[in-house]
């Protein structure tokens, strides 16, 4: 895979404050990096480093083969860039300001005209295009950012917080919008919205306290979840605390707990195994009769908390 965004010990420090401490990843070309983290983790101070709207206080940050400090025009020349809040002129039209953008991005003519439309018809704004941006809902005004940053069809995406403010119709416009360029970009996507980890990232870097905290796939972050591979069964006739004792008597069951919506239990496997055929057997091989079961994947809301909330910290 080329490598299209490299970064190297990267930290931003205002004053006594280290908003960003030495953070290492990269991402290539298909890549499309989920950037999770809670509000003040630092998501935002990296993008704007790699993107050269900050200088980092130490570290190395490299766009394209281009670094990012002796080299910021080409950097930006390389990058299509949403910022949170999705910035505009108010009192321009989406037409207006996109011909602006096209012209500071050095495009002209027929060039222009079809970038300009392209964008505009896969951000789906064409039915906007000749309002004001200040009467425009949030969900435009985002839209209409996405399609500055695509405008030039640049091969790198950084984008901070997409679907922010985005109906649910409008989320799933703008995630097959991503999924659709990924194979050829390399694209981040920071966001603290978990469901986004599935419906359009195929890796996750996950940043607490500045730090990185998780580089991974979204199956791996799941499986850092207790309830990965935890089984849900319920069995017609057994008692709620009979079921339980005969499950933990297993070998690679580490425990249960009761369901709160009926009088199932949630069985918990030793390493997180998969033990859902060799369970269903052994409930059947006492004769009983299982009404109900079913495989949790694993909870990302859990293992944002564990791996964002340092002991002490508050809740």
């Amino acid at each position: 895979m080329t490598l299209r965004i490299e970064i190297e010990d990267l930290a931003k420090h205002f004053g006594e404050i280290k908003a960003v401490d030495g953070v290492t990843f990269s991402v290539s070309k298909g890549e499309v990096l989920g950037f999770l983290g809670p509000n003040g983790a630092g998501k935002s101070t990296t993008m704007k480093m790699i993107t050269g709207f900050l200088t980092p206080t130490r570290g190395t940050v490299r766009v394209c083969g281009y670094d990012v400090l002796t080299d910021p025009i080409s950097v930006k020349a390389s990058i299509g860039y949403l910022p949170e809040g999705a910035p505009a002129y108010a009192d321009m039209t989406p037409e207006g300001f996109l011909k602006f953008i096209a012209d500071v991005r050095g495009l002209r003519g027929a060039e222009k005209k079809r970038a300009v439309a392209s964008a505009a018809e896969k951000a789906r704004i064409t039915h906007v295009m000749f309002q004001p941006i200040e009467t425009l809902s949030k969900g435009y005004k985002r839209r209409v950012g996405l399609a500055q940053a695509i405008l030039h069809n640049p091969p790198v995406l950084i984008m901070d917080e997409p679907t922010d403010g985005l109906d649910p119709n409008q989320k799933y416009e703008v995630r097959t919008l991503i999924n659709e360029m990924a194979e050829d970009k390399a694209i981040i996507i920071s966001t603290h919205i978990l469901e986004e980890v599935h419906a359009m990232c195929n890796r996750n870097v996950l940043i607490a306290n500045g730090k990185i905290e998780f580089d991974g796939t979204p199956h791996e972050l799941e499986a850092l979840s207790r309830y990965h591979n935890a089984v849900c069964v319920s069995v017609g006739g057994v008692e709620t605390d009979a079921l339980s004792r005969f499950v933990e008597s297993l070998d690679d069951v580490a425990g249960t707990e009761p369901l709160n919506f009926n009088n199932g239990i949630r069985i918990f496997p030793k390493g997180g195994k998969q033990i859902t055929l060799e369970l269903s057997e052994r409930i059947r091989s006492n004769g009983w009769q299982i009404e109900s079961l079913y495989v949790e994947n694993g909870r990302l809301d859990e293992v944002f908390r564990t791996l964002t909330t340092r002991p002490g910290d508050a809740a």
